[in-house]
Order: C-alpha cells, then structure tokens, then sequence
C-alpha cells in the first residue's frame, strides 16, 4: 500500500480505530486553552462555552463576564498561511466597510489574527440567525442582491495569496490523491477511477457549449455559499435584518457562478425558477455573465470529487470519524459512482437558463 494508507481500510471501510486520533493537533484544544487564548488578547469569558458547527477548524461562542458573546475560531494548522487569512480578513473588512453585512473579526490589540498555544485564532462579534427560506422567491431575490454587492467589492482587485478555483486544484489533483493513497475499496476503485476520468475530460473539453472554467472571468468570492453558511434575520422595525455571512474561510478567486449555484435545489423546473429570482436581484446590482450558466454542472461535479478527498484527507481528526461513519465504504464509493454518471449526463444537457 501506498505511504499512510495502511490505516485508512479495514474490510471495505474507513478504519477510524487505528487512526492516531490522539496526535491531532485539535486534540490538545481544549476548553481551558480556548478562554487562556481569549484571555491572552484581553477578553475574560465567564466559563460558559459551546462548539459551533465546523468540521474544518474549531469555532466556539464565548459568553464573556460581561454577558456580551463573541465566537472564536481556531484555524486547522497548515491548511491556510497567515498571508491568506489575512486576505480573508482584509476582505471581510472592505465587505464592512461597503456596508454589506458581513461579519468580520475584530481587531484586539492592533491585529486581527492571534496565536496561543501553537494555534492561530481570531475573534468575531457573535451574530444570531436562522437559514434563508429558499422557497422564497422575495428572500432570493435579496440573496441574489446580496451576493452582487458581496461580488462588486470582489471584483474590486484579486486576492494574492489565496488560491483559485480551477479543474486542477478541484478535481484532478484529488483524483491522483485519492487513487495513490489507495483510499477507494478494490472492489470500486476502477469503476470510481473511469467515471472520475470521463467527467474531467468533459470538464476539459467544455462540454457542448465549448465553454470552459478556465473562459470565465474570475473575482474574489465567498467560495463555498451553501445555505448553511448563510443567516438570515426577520426585519425590525427600522428595516434592519436579512441575509448575513459569518465566515469567508473558504474564500478564493472564481468564477461569479460558484456563488450562486449552491443556492438551487429541486428538480430542473424548480432550480430554473429559483435561478431566475436569484438573478432578478443579482441584475439590480450588477452585470452577470449568462454563458456562465454552463459552468454549473460541472463546479458540481468538481465539488463532488474533492468533497471524498476532504473526508479522507481529515480522517485523523477526532471529529471526522464521528460525523462520517459512512465514509469509505464500498457503498459509499458506489454512491459516489453513480453520481459521477448523473453529473457525466447533467454536463451534456442544455444549461439552465433565467
């Protein structure tokens, strides 16, 4: 077997007993060096601590004595460099300074990135809010509006440090990963291997329309704009509220479309619908690139292969195992090769349209 792979099967699955869960470095973060790290840019929580959902770095809100609330965030070592968190910071702060609502970390002590106890960390303002409804054709059009704002800063200059999304870093470098490691079962490995191959040479080519990733302007975005990484808060009686993000972690340059695309859910009748009131906003606030459209199956696709990599490149993370029993199993791998079929199909057909 490949280097490391020893422990990733055991019958057919992930094997999480022999993975060295107690080395991570998320294993030493416990609650005493979360409020030590707080206390060490000055703010004192009153002990009251709870874990927020995040499965790639640590993030917790902190009730402080005061009784006011901030959310901590502990980045994943070596994932990003300094230089690119504090492009996200820098970004998140022209967002504010735009008076687009986002949530930014605040700076303590003249910084906003921190280190304590081997850990780099920042400290945002605690926001509350619930999902958007997505059945809404009112709430997408101002998600619509919102991203365009969100993209109007964006295209202002690019990110240096941060990377891009593209075909390589998407889909075919976690397709040699996956395969050197040996992670895929036997059983389903050739099958995953052929059909992952067919979808990024369809990708390459730029499918039916011709039109590639690599064709489309790029900007920065928010990168990864699923429905959970979006809050929404009713109006009060000011007209304050709506959507707000919390957290540009995955932050990169890329198509406008990456954006949007997560946003539609449904069959091809209901993701049309849900695109056109999308785009309805986006238009009020700023010009979008219709030929784009042709871009959404295949982001899909990419998404769907590096997302098997992230599981298995995280398996020594305590939290992995937990929250993905499922993973690595042959049906798990057969899932995976159907739904390479279905987006092999889905790249072929006509795009979307609004």
């Amino acid at each position: 077997m490949a280097q490391g792979a020893a422990h990733w099967l055991h019958n057919g699955r992930m094997n999480a007993s022999t993975a060295p869960l107690a080395t991570h470095p998320f294993f030493s973060l416990t609650p005493d060096v979360v409020l030590d790290a707080l206390a060490s840019v000055g703010l004192y929580g009153d002990g009251r601590l709870m874990a927020l959902s995040s499965y790639e770095n640590r993030v917790y809100q902190v009730t402080l004595e005061d009784g006011s609330r901030v959310v901590a965030k502990f980045y994943r070592p070596e994932r990003w460099s300094h230089a690119q968190i504090l492009e996200e910071h820098a970004f998140a702060a022209e967002l504010m300074q735009a008076e687009v609502p986002a949530v930014g970390p605040l700076c303590l002590e003249g910084q906003t990135l921190h280190q304590y106890g081997g850990f780099a960390f920042s400290v945002s303002p605690w926001r509350g809010g619930r999902q958007p409804e997505l059945d809404d054709w009112e709430v997408l059009e101002w998600l619509g509006r919102f991203m365009a704002r969100i993209h109007n800063v964006g295209a202002v200059r690019p990110f240096v440090a941060r990377p891009s999304l593209d075909v390589s870093t998407f889909g075919t470098e976690p397709q040699h990963w996956l395969l050197a490691q040996e992670v895929i079962p036997l059983d389903m490995q050739s099958s995953w291997r052929d059909a992952c191959a067919q979808a990024l040479a369809l990708i390459a080519s730029g499918g039916p329309q011709g039109y590639r990733l690599q064709d489309a302007s790029v900007l920065r975005l928010h990168g990864d704009c699923h429905p959970g990484n979006i809050l929404w808060t009713p109006l009060d009686e000011y007209g304050r509220g709506g959507p707000h993000f919390v957290d540009l972690d995955d932050a990169r340059m890329g198509p406008a479309v990456q954006d949007l695309w997560m946003l539609l859910s449904g069959d091809r009748r209901q993701r049309t619908g849900q695109l056109s009131a999308l785009l309805d906003g986006y238009e009020q606030m700023r010009p979008f690139d219709r030929r784009e459209l042709a871009l959404i199956e295949p982001l899909r696709t990419l998404r769907l292969i590096h997302y098997s990599a992230w599981l298995a490149r995280r398996w020594q993370d305590p939290i992995f195992p937990i929250n993905f029993p499922w993973f690595g199993s042959s049906d798990y791998w057969r899932g995976q090769v159907d739904m390479l079929h279905e987006q092999i199909e889905a790249m072929q057909e006509e795009p979307l349209s609004a």
